[in-house]
């Protein structure tokens, strides 16, 4: 009895490597309750047709006023937060879509910061 031949490693194993042309740093820090909205240029660019699949996708989901946080698109694409903050600093530096940085944490003591976790705690609530 032969044993069954694996398949070809294919979808999200070969996926985030392609999707970024093998990158790992984006061009720009995004943080990841950062808001993304799709500009102007992004609702006519990818109208148009221009950009790869997930960069159309991007722009679909955060049109419109339904701004995204950078996790949640990571999540709704299904792909590793790192793809996907290379996928939206690449969009960000294209103008395609514009990105909201969250204010800056005042008291810079604390190990993770109230104002971050209750802004997660918020997001959450309106899933």
């Amino acid at each position: 009895m032969t044993m069954p031949e694996r398949d070809e490693p294919t979808g999200a194993l070969v996926r985030p490597y392609a999707v970024t042309r093998g990158r790992t740093r984006p061009k720009l820090e995004i943080a990841l309750e950062a808001l993304v909205e799709t500009t102007q240029r992004g609702r006519s660019g990818m109208g148009r047709g221009q950009g790869g699949s997930e960069h159309q996708y991007i722009a679909a989901m955060c049109d419109n006023g339904r701004v995204q946080s950078l996790a949640e698109i990571a999540a709704r694409m299904q792909l590793p937060l790192g793809v996907a903050r290379v996928i939206v600093a690449d969009m960000a530096s294209d103008g395609l879509v514009a990105v909201y940085e969250p204010t800056s944490l005042e008291d810079e003591t604390d190990a993770v910061g109230t104002d971050l976790l209750e802004r997660v705690l918020s997001g959450l609530r309106r899933l």
